[in-house]
């Protein structure tokens, strides 16, 4: 699947990748800004907590925008997340200081969205070569520009992105309030007692699974030599079984999040 504009952004698109959401929001949120700027945010209608099924499909609406959307398409979805992200500043009372429109914080963001895609990739399909790697990389600077991030703060090279994410490990700290709350979300607690209870302890282990170890300490979470053997084995079966998918259902549900998303523009509703 391309984007209409700028060629494809990812080399497949694979909606099993977004098993891995838990630990990509670990992740973004391992930043102390990043982490009390969602906790704290008083845009009530976007809190996972209180809508998660409206801010699940805003988070997946972005990274579909993102990837395949027009560039009209994602200025109109850029203008509705600043709008919202204008509201979320720290506060007197806040352990940290925030702004969700600041692009330090949104390039942080956005580069853990594109590591979480080369990593989904790498455990679906396989290593990149050098040459795509790069190539896709490159591509992948659009989760940022869809925010706030200029282009050139993109890291120029691949290389350059590894020297910006091992110096960007340097402030990631979860503290007490924020892994409660993140575990939460690895549990998956926050989607309705019965689906809870039948996915959380699986969805826990994949979201271990995907974590790199840094944010695992961060997160006390154990992780054994026979934790990561089951978990290659099960993302062997998921892999297989992926490939083998019709497109129309392997794409599921960034197909349908762009159809919803241009259903939402032409109607004259908000897209987010």
């Amino acid at each position: 699947m391309r984007a209409i504009d700028g060629g494809p952004v990812l080399q497949y698109v694979d909606g099993v990748s977004l098993m891995a959401g838990a630990a990509n929001v670990i992740m973004q949120l391992s930043w102390p800004a990043v982490g009390y700027g969602v906790m704290e945010s008083k845009v009530e209608s976007g809190r996972l907590l209180d809508h998660p099924i409206k801010r699940s499909r805003t988070t997946l609406q972005f990274l579909a925008v993102a990837s395949l959307g027009t560039e009209d398409e994602k200025r109109l979805f850029r203008r509705g997340v600043n709008r919202a992200h204008a509201q979320v500043r720290s506060t007197d009372e806040s352990p940290v200081e925030y702004n969700a429109l600041d692009p330090e914080l949104q390039l942080w963001v956005a580069a853990c969205i594109y590591r979480g895609f080369e990593d989904t990739h790498r455990v679906l399909r396989g290593e990149y070569t050098p040459a795509q790697r790069e190539y896709y990389y490159q591509k992948g600077a659009v989760f940022g520009t869809t925010l706030q991030v200029k282009e050139e703060m993109w890291p120029e090279t691949r290389d350059a992105f590894e020297e910006y994410w091992q110096a960007s490990l340097k402030k990631v700290h979860i503290d007490d309030r924020t892994r409660e709350h993140l575990d939460f979300i690895a549990r998956a607690k926050f989607a309705h007692p019965l689906t809870a209870k039948l996915i959380g302890k699986t969805n826990l282990f994949i979201t271990k699974g995907f974590l790199p170890q840094e944010f695992r300490d961060q997160m006390h979470y154990t992780w054994t030599v026979k934790d990561q053997k089951r978990f290659d084995r099960m993302m062997k079966v998921i892999a297989t079984v992926n490939r083998r998918m019709p497109t129309v259902l392997r794409e599921f549900p960034y197909n349908y999040l762009m159809t919803d998303l241009r259903w939402r523009l032409r109607t004259g509703r908000s897209p987010i």
